[in-house]
């Protein structure tokens, strides 16, 4: 039966990375305003316990997201689960951190394949069901890190650029068919990978904190109010754009 209230009324969302972190706080906001979810990981234990949590309106599924067979099994699922899919965040994402010098090209691969080729083959694999759901929202999770540089994480700015580019690609291709396509740009997020870049940058000795005009970091449900609103119809003339959220850090020192 479909929620018939909040924001997300009646829609079906596809989440991956959902097992924590802001791919978890996007999914239980989801559910929250109405929508049936898909969580998707390959942490099985911690995916499970936050679908489970939601309730009635959420189930989990391992999704490899380099993997076409594992994409398609999920899209299947949403469909034959709840009838639909209406929105695609691409959330999932690794970071590797090294100088240019000491990353290998297998490093380097495995960031591209999670980051980038996964972002490819969820649009490409649940555009047809979003479509003849009628339309809907594609998300594309990038970073701060794909509007500026940073050093030690070559392979991640890359994969973040990339999926800027994508994103706007994906728009133009898709728009005829009712789909809205944009990225997400969040800067440092209260996530184990955030932290672990904070602390790296300050083992350096470097402070973070002190290009940061809001001096804070944000929190993984100020992300979710983001992407509730690129998925929600509320974001109905927005296409191929990116959205910033960084507490100012990209505004400039």
């Amino acid at each position: 039966m479909e929620r018939d209230s909040g924001r997300l009324a009646g829609k079906v969302a596809l989440i991956t990375g959902a097992a924590k972190g802001q791919g978890a706080a996007h999914a239980r906001r989801f559910a929250a305003e109405g929508a049936r979810v898909v969580l998707a990981d390959v942490l099985d234990g911690e995916g499970g316990n936050v679908a489970e949590a939601i309730g009635a309106d959420a189930v989990y599924t391992r999704l490899d997201v380099r993997s076409e067979t594992d994409w398609t099994a999920a899209v299947r699922l949403a469909t034959d689960r709840f009838g639909r899919l209406d929105v695609l965040v691409n959330n999932a994402g690794v970071n590797h951190f090294a100088s240019i010098a000491d990353t290998t090209t297998a490093d380097f691969m495995r960031v591209v394949e999670i980051n980038l080729l996964g972002c490819f083959l969820g649009i490409r694999t649940a555009a047809p069901a979003i479509g003849a759901a009628g339309g809907g929202s594609i998300v594309n999770v990038s970073s701060m890190n794909g509007l500026v540089g940073a050093a030690y994480t070559s392979a991640y700015v890359a994969t973040k650029f990339a999926i800027r580019g994508l994103t706007k690609a994906a728009a133009i291709e898709l728009g005829p068919q009712g789909i809205r396509v944009n990225s997400m740009h969040p800067g440092a997020v209260d996530t184990d990978m955030a932290r672990d870049g904070l602390d790296m940058a300050r083992q350096s000795g470097l402070d973070p904190m002190a290009k940061l005009p809001l001096g804070r970091i944000g929190t993984v449900e100020e992300a979710a109010g983001l992407a509730l609103f690129l998925a929600s119809d509320e974001s109905s003339y927005s296409t191929g754009s990116e959205f910033v959220f960084d507490g100012g850090w990209t505004a400039g020192a």
